[in-house]
């Protein structure tokens, strides 16, 4: 079997530096802008790089932890935020904050159920529905976990100014609007021709 080694390149410190990525400007015209200026944009794209790498390895580990996966966690964390704001939680609702179907909820459900991390109740409205609710001991270990280092973010936003946080919640929104898939079509489904 091969083995892989780490062969010495030389790539800029900060991969995110537009003049690295786009050196001919097929991408982005800076060529109304300083090159302090490119710079640092680029420090910025750092910044942002180094916070989704620190957002990965959370996310990572708390999935390890939880021996969980992604669709797993993200149907638990909603389970707690319904269970907190005092609201039923369906298999429906749940289907329709993931953006899975029916199916694969119930497969979901099924598994989390087995683990023991959630319970199954009937619905004390509504005959035809289920009630799903976290289990105490998941709750807690989440809470105590994932929950609590994914708070700390509230502390960094604490420190800026009412204005710093205009200022950072504009550029985050601008920044999703730019990223955000609207009509490309390389990001559609491939049709198939049957």
């Amino acid at each position: 079997m091969a083995s892989i080694e780490a062969s010495p390149i030389s790539l800029p410190t900060n991969i995110y530096d537009v003049n690295a990525a786009d050196p001919e400007s097929q991408l982005v015209d800076r060529s109304n802008m300083t090159s302090a200026e490119v710079s640092h944009i680029g420090d910025l794209m750092a910044a942002l790089g180094r916070l989704r790498s620190a957002e990965q390895q959370l996310t990572d580990a708390s999935l390890k932890y939880m021996k969980l996966n992604q669709s797993d966690m993200r149907a638990l964390h909603y389970l707690i935020v319904a269970a907190n704001t005092h609201e039923i939680a369906t298999p429906g609702a749940i289907a329709s904050h993931l953006k899975i179907s029916t199916a694969s909820t119930t497969k979901l459900l099924d598994r989390l159920e087995k683990a023991g991390h959630i319970t199954r109740q009937p619905h004390p409205t509504d005959r035809r529905a289920l009630s799903i609710a976290i289990t105490p001991k998941t709750r807690q270990a989440a809470m105590d976990t994932v929950g609590r280092q994914q708070a700390k973010r509230f502390h960094a936003a604490a420190r800026l100014t009412t204005e710093e946080r205009e200022v950072v919640i504009h550029f985050l929104d601008d920044m999703t609007k730019e990223i955000s898939l609207t009509d490309e079509t390389w990001a559609r489904p491939a049709v198939t021709l049957e």
